[in-house]
């Protein structure tokens, strides 16, 4: 027999934590190489294309040599009155090809870079469709625990920078870094081979002075972004928390507040990015004086050989647009290499969520959930949302199928948890929390799709979908044909609403549905919840937004749905339950009376208090009500008697 709750602690587990600070860059890297590796045939492509780029780019250079060698033997012939021989024409005539093989060798460099395009473009936005939609999946998977102590705001723009960032990786890692350390493998094979080792030597030093003072001040650097993304993270998230409750802000006057609150984030945001700026400007400045010492070292010898006859006016030609052709991208290469940090920051981030640990998993080998008459046993269920702060202490009840039970009590007696918990938001300690049983399986062992898919709940506070009415209630069941959703919208006594409004079922409802009244958007979950049509009902408070001539004519719809299904009732107003087979009465956490609604009158506990209070509430006069519910006491009731 599993132990009472007196013994019993709180099932309460704790989420696997988010990663604490930056994962290494080459972790981030490595949790994108799978995504990438599914095309790999034509990744491989892809560097091929690259390859022949660079090596027709390292041509250009070398037929200009050419070019030029052959204009100054063309000059010098000219001088000594030869220009008109034979050996002159036929220089002259390969001069000509010359010209033409150079307008080739840059075609093909231009051909194999836009083939390399072509060919990764789909590598990059499959990885990036599928990356996304698995941390959009995964983010679905995740417990309520997780996403009531984070801000939905910050998560949307993280897996936003985390895609572009992606995207940035990719395109700077295949068009920028491996082209240019492509080519300056090729240039330095070609100055060791071709020329004296010396251009090679100061190239190299030059390019490792250079790569080490960037990653180094980089480094430095990298914290004044991931601050920004912090800091423009909680900026984004206040502000969409703010314009999300708009009606609270106007209702208390604090838009200044809110602005103020928005614009805190706001500088703090803008002196972490002048810092960044000025650390920038630092950088760039260092990386011109090490690229411009080189290449005047370059130069003077190239120079010196010209002067000498060593080289030709081609070599010099050569050499200097060899520098340049390394320089330009090289000076890129450092933005490259910021922009890349800052896109491995981006999708740390991303991943970090997704690596985040599932509270509520469906157990290994977990099968699907076989409704029968859809019987519910709550057997000894002990639950706290904290370790500290138990809340259900050994419940056990059955709810027999077919059949309705109501669960009602004060608030904070723990009614609306055993919803939540019936539809696993949480799970129940194995060891001391109890089980919940669906036709005698229990739930932890099923998937939770197929748990899900046996139960409708409509919850007291409904939040609808920002876009029209039909697609709210057809998100009940999106395969419904228009007549079953017209036919859901008639059982919960909205059809004739909807009809009444100028665009019918096509009206949009508003952020979260703040277009439409409380009543309203409590039919429209009624309704999406009764088109699901599921064996298992649980209606949390379904009516307390209705007046009481909507209220009675849905309670009867309910009442009629119900006598076919199972069904939980959550509710505080007792007027709504007196049908149920079963009513249990909780306080604390504890049930304290069940019974058929005329058994707890007769026994004159705390059901029959709780419904004194409600008739007499009901019989009172408004401003009566209003006394009591600021007062709460008989001598109110008396003053405003003697006022009246």
């Amino acid at each position: 027999m599993r132990r009472s709750s007196s013994s019993s602690s709180s099932s309460h587990t704790e989420p696997a934590p988010l990663q604490k600070g930056p994962r290494n860059d080459w972790q981030t890297i490595r949790s994108l190489l799978p995504y990438l590796a599914t095309y790999k045939w034509r990744v491989a492509f892809a560097l091929t294309c690259l390859i022949g780029a660079k090596v027709a780019n390292l041509g250009v250079p070398i037929v200009m040599k050419k070019i030029v060698d052959g204009l100054a033997s063309v000059q010098h012939l000219t001088a000594l009155g030869r220009a008109n021989d034979s050996p002159g024409i036929v220089l002259i005539g390969g001069i000509g090809l010359l010209v033409v093989a150079y307008a080739v060798v840059r075609l093909s460099t231009s051909l194999f870079t836009e083939l390399r395009e072509i060919l990764f473009a789909k590598v990059t936005e499959s990885a990036v469709r599928t990356l996304a939609l698995r941390v959009f999946r995964h983010l679905h998977s995740l417990s309520l625990r997780f996403h009531l102590e984070r801000q939905t705001g910050g998560m949307s723009r993280d897996i936003e920078r985390g895609t572009r960032g992606i995207q940035q990786l990719v395109s700077y890692s295949l068009y920028s870094i491996l082209p240019t350390l492509v080519e300056v493998g090729l240039v330095l094979g070609f100055f060791a081979t071709k020329y004296e080792a010396y251009y090679a030597i100061v190239t190299f030093i030059a390019l490792v002075v250079y790569i080490v003072f960037t990653v180094k001040v980089t480094e430095w650097r990298t914290h004044f972004r991931r601050t920004m993304n912090d800091l423009d993270s909680k900026a984004n998230s206040r502000a969409i928390d703010s314009l999300l409750n708009y009606e609270t802000v106007k209702y208390f006057g604090n838009e200044q507040w809110e602005a103020e609150r928005y614009d805190e984030n706001l500088k703090r945001y803008r002196t972490a990015a002048i810092k960044s700026q000025r650390s920038l400007s630092m950088l760039n400045f260092g990386q011109q004086s090490i690229i411009g010492t080189g290449l005047v070292f370059i130069l003077w010898r190239a120079t010196q050989g010209v002067m000498a006859g060593r080289l030709t006016l081609g070599d010099l030609v050569l050499i200097n647009t060899f520098m340049l052709q390394l320089y330009i991208p090289l000076n890129f290469l450092g933005v490259v290499y910021r922009e890349l940090k800052q896109s491995l920051t981006d999708m740390d981030r991303m991943f970090t969520l997704l690596a985040a640990g599932r509270e509520v998993p469906d157990a290994p080998g977990a099968e699907a959930l076989v409704v029968g008459g859809a019987g519910v046993r709550f057997e000894n269920v002990s639950f706290g949302y904290e370790a500290a702060r138990p809340i259900l202490h050994g419940v056990d009840f059955t709810i027999p199928a077919g059949t309705t039970t109501a669960v009602v009590g004060h608030s904070g007696s723990g009614k609306s948890t055993l919803g939540r918990l019936l539809f696993r938001f949480y799970d129940l300690d194995r060891a001391h929390g109890g089980r919940i049983l669906i036709d005698s399986q229990d739930i932890r062992d099923v998937t939770q799709d197929s748990l899900r898919a046996a139960i409708g709940i409509v919850p007291q506070d409904t939040v609808l979908f920002n876009d029209s009415i039909y697609y709210n209630i057809a998100y009940g069941r999106p395969s419904a044909t228009r007549d079953e959703v017209i036919a859901a919208a008639r059982a919960a006594h909205i059809h004739d609403f909807i009809e009444s409004l100028p665009a019918g079922y096509d009206t949009p409802v508003g952020e979260r549905g703040l277009k439409l009244s409380g009543g309203e958007k409590q039919r429209v979950a009624i309704a999406r919840t009764l088109l699901k049509n599921p064996p298992l009902l649980i209606f949390d408070e379904a009516t307390s937004a209705l007046d009481s001539k909507s209220e009675r004519a849905i309670q009867h719809e309910l009442d009629s749905i119900a006598r076919e299904r199972t069904t939980l009732i959550i509710a505080h107003r007792l007027s709504t339950v007196v049908h149920a087979q079963q009513i249990i009465v909780m306080d604390h956490g504890r049930i304290v009376e069940r019974g058929t609604h005329a058994d707890l009158l007769l026994a004159g506990g705390l059901f029959a208090q709780m419904w004194a209070l409600q008739q007499q509430r009901a019989e009172e006069p408004r401003a009566d009500r209003d006394a009591v519910d600021q007062q709460g006491t008989a001598h109110g009731i008396a003053q405003d008697t003697a006022r009246a």
